[in-house]
């Protein structure tokens, strides 16, 4: 496997939501390629402005980075966009070129990036240590820090607003194209989507999911006659909110605006999530809150139905007055986590070749014109 290689098959485990791994490689030379990203807002009503997916797109910027580092490489980052494509990011491309450097230490994080995963089910309640606590921080990086929300009356809080925020995301029609497309049922692994033995509902609860899942006309029925959302909303939602060490929110030093802005934020993610991988504590994002907030504030909807945006409204009033709205502003990512066994049942990735775009003689001879963008050089790593 020739370094190149080595990197992108690194590169490939980074998170995504519901694991739509919303990047493809275009190969330059053997020490160069380029990175075609896409979001997926136009069809997932949780991917906000493209927001999660650009913060996908850091995690695997990470990865690129620290699996660099295992190859005498430093990656160098350029963002490709045309000045007219500019104020429109549904796609981005970045440029990766691989440096030769003659001393570079191995990063021991790069050990982590496939055994990375998210646990959904209980975790133990038991605090972090100190040790443990003080490297999560120092793994987000000097433009991020941690706000942690432990102890039983925080996370019975958080519990509360998880289930409130459960009861959107159920009761919406909008959100159901996605949950109904996400889940790779009877599986125990999946390549492209999540597996149902990985969402953390027991047998009874998958059973009553996949039936529903068929149509939007039983998950509105289910809703209405049978308390259908009581059930995934204690399993997916409250239990595992108690039932963890601390709840936690990443957050910059400044409000986050710009594409850069997010992918440095999944940048921050992905150091925080492989350290806790190394450190033997189990994550799960908690993103949905926020992204409604996000909607909140932008004043938009996300739904037609009567009543929701209602909902949505009291809920980021609710998260805002848990963590304060100084630092809701600047939150990039939300997440749970704890000591625990890893999951034993979890999304994989495709395979390394069905990631790869065909490189086009314009792209080969003449890719300086397309490069207006801003140089990202790469993070340093002690």
């Amino acid at each position: 496997m020739s370094p190149l290689e080595y990197i992108l098959d690194k590169a490939r485990w980074a998170p995504s939501g519901d694991n739509v791994q919303n990047w493809r490689f275009e190969i330059i030379s053997e020490d160069a390629f380029i990175i075609r990203a896409f979001d997926t807002r136009d069809t997932v009503v949780y991917d906000f402005d493209g927001r999660p997916s650009q913060i996908a797109l850091g995690a695997l910027l990470e990865n690129i980075s620290l699996a660099a580092s295992h190859q005498q490489r430093r990656a160098e980052f350029l963002r490709m966009d045309s000045q007219e494509n500019r104020n429109d990011s549904r796609t981005l491309a970045y440029q990766v070129r691989l440096l030769p450097v003659d001393i570079c230490v191995p990063h021991p994080l790069v050990d982590m990036i496939e055994k990375r995963s998210v646990q959904r089910r209980a975790l133990s309640t038991s605090s972090l240590s100190e040790e443990h606590q003080r490297a999560l921080e120092q793994a987000v990086g000097e433009n991020f820090s941690i706000c942690w929300f432990g102890g039983w009356q925080q996370r019975w809080k958080m519990a509360k607003l998880l289930w409130r925020n459960a009861k959107i995301r159920l009761t919406m029609p909008e959100a159901f194209p996605t949950h109904k497309k996400v889940i790779d049922w009877g599986k125990q692994f999946s390549e492209d989507r999540i597996p149902d033995q990985a969402i953390g509902m027991d047998k009874l609860g998958l059973l009553l999911m996949r039936w529903a899942m068929h149509s939007w006309q039983r998950v509105n029925w289910m809703n209405r006659y049978m308390a259908g959302t009581w059930l995934p909303r204690l399993q997916l939602d409250l239990i595992p909110a108690l039932f963890c060490a601390t709840h936690f929110m990443i957050v910059a030093k400044q409000e986050p605006q710009t594409v850069e802005d997010f992918v440095a934020a999944g940048r921050s993610l992905q150091g925080f999530w492989l350290t806790a991988t190394q450190l033997g504590i189990q994550l799960q994002p908690e993103m949905t809150p926020l992204i409604f907030s996000w909607y909140v504030k932008a004043g938009r909807s996300c739904s037609d139905t009567a009543g929701i945006q209602e909902q949505m409204l009291e809920l980021q009033q609710s998260l805002a007055a848990f963590c304060h709205p100084a630092i809701l502003k600047n939150t990039s990512f939300m997440g749970r986590i704890g000591y625990g066994k890893p999951a034993q049942s979890r999304s994989l990735r495709l395979k390394l070749q069905d990631l790869f775009l065909q490189s086009s003689s314009e792209g080969k001879n003449d890719t300086s014109d397309y490069l207006t963008g801003q140089k990202c050089l790469d993070k340093e790593h002690s």
